[in-house]
């Protein structure tokens, strides 16, 4: 019997392990160089189809192109639908030059000294109003610079309010359902509190029945106190608190807020109550929100002043001025707008009359052999 004897079995055992890590490695490149191709494959793919969709949405594209570029109204277009998108910047920026005839009649002085006013120049931009005028004193000492000098201290103490008619609920009744002065222009007043009428037989100025939540209330079902206003009905709402009134009620509590029964809602007063010595209450206007005139006497800025004579040649005193005033005073957003003097005075005479006196033909300048009127009188 014949027998094979290995003579080198350790170097045969090399070679058997090389032959295999050989043939994994040779498999293991063809499984990794399918994957490539797969995977470019895949990729391949959606890239012609990434550019078969940019193709059609270029003829796409371009196809609306030559749509828009055929349309004759084009420029029209697009300057309608920039104005529509500016209504709201354009709402916010609308501005009420009418409220100046509030604001100047509250300039006049209220000692039986006057203020005449020649011209007037009103810088919405700015926010500033120019004047041309002549102070005239009538009462002692009669000096007329004493006129000017007090009508400058006097926009120190210049204020405005603004803010919302509201029901019983907190709900704003519009605008356009309040009216708050007469026909000539003069504020609703009854000894010396603020009023308006809601007019709540104006389509919708009242929630309709379905709009009203539980426990809510309307025009129709509250026990209103209707009057009459213009032969329509409508509700008085106090625009001055009703203070002792209210609070009695439980309607006003003493830090001023008011709830349960329709009222004005300010945006620029603050009312509080304190008790005194005699433990009573007293109630009392915060005004320091909204100044008329920020800068108050810093805010008015006299250009120019002399002697001269009025066209009933009598003795005054011209001046020029520039008043920086708070823009909101005239901003459209700010509903039911009113400005108060320095007493708390507001317009409740005749406002046509009232404007009117505050207007008169340029003083003159004194002729040069007015003695009396250069030297002011004396």
């Amino acid at each position: 019997m014949a027998h094979e004897i290995n003579l080198v079995p350790d170097i045969k055992g090399e070679m058997i392990k090389a032959l295999k890590l050989r043939n994994f490695i040779f498999f293991l490149c063809i499984v990794v160089s399918a994957g490539a191709i797969a995977i470019a494959v895949v990729f391949g793919s959606i890239a012609g189809g990434q550019s078969l969709a940019l193709d059609s949405k270029k003829k796409t594209l371009a196809a609306m192109s030559d749509t828009v570029n055929e349309y004759r109204d084009l420029s029209d277009f697009m300057t309608l639908q920039n104005q529509v998108s500016k209504l709201s910047v354009i709402a916010s920026n609308k501005t009420v030059p009418s409220r100046l005839f509030n604001f100047i009649s509250i300039l006049r002085p209220t000692n039986g000294d006057t203020i005449k006013i020649s011209e007037l120049r009103l810088d919405m931009i700015k926010n500033t109003m120019s004047i041309e005028a002549q102070a005239n004193a009538e009462t002692a000492p009669m000096i007329d610079y004493n006129v000017l000098d007090a009508f400058k201290k006097s926009m120190n103490f210049l204020t405005y309010d603004y803010g919302e008619y509201v029901d019983e609920n907190g709900d704003t009744i519009p605008a356009y359902c309040m009216v708050e002065s007469n026909k000539d222009g003069t504020f609703f007043t009854e000894n010396g509190a603020l009023y308006a009428y809601w007019m709540v037989d104006v389509p919708g100025c009242v929630k309709k029945v379905e709009e009203v939540e539980e426990g809510e209330a309307t025009a129709e079902s509250n026990a209103y106190e209707y009057t009459a206003y213009d032969n329509q009905r409508a509700v008085k709402i106090w625009r001055t608190p009703r203070f002792e009134e209210w609070y009695e009620a439980e309607y006003m509590d003493m830090d001023g807020a008011i709830d349960g029964v329709p009222h004005f809602e300010s945006s620029c007063l603050g009312y509080y109550a304190e008790t005194n010595s005699n433990n009573e209450r007293v109630w009392k206007t915060d005004e320091s929100k909204c100044m008329l005139i920020p800068d108050g006497e810093e805010g008015i800025r006299i250009t120019e002043s002399s002697n001269g004579r009025d066209s009933s040649g009598e003795l005054v005193l011209r001046f020029s001025a520039v008043i920086t005033f708070d823009k909101g005073i005239f901003n459209f957003n700010n509903h039911h707008a009113i400005a108060f003097g320095p007493s708390g005075k507001y317009n409740v005479t005749d406002s046509y009359l009232q404007v009117q006196k505050m207007f008169s033909e340029r003083a003159a300048d004194c002729a040069n052999d007015d003695v009396s009127c250069k030297n002011g009188g004396q």
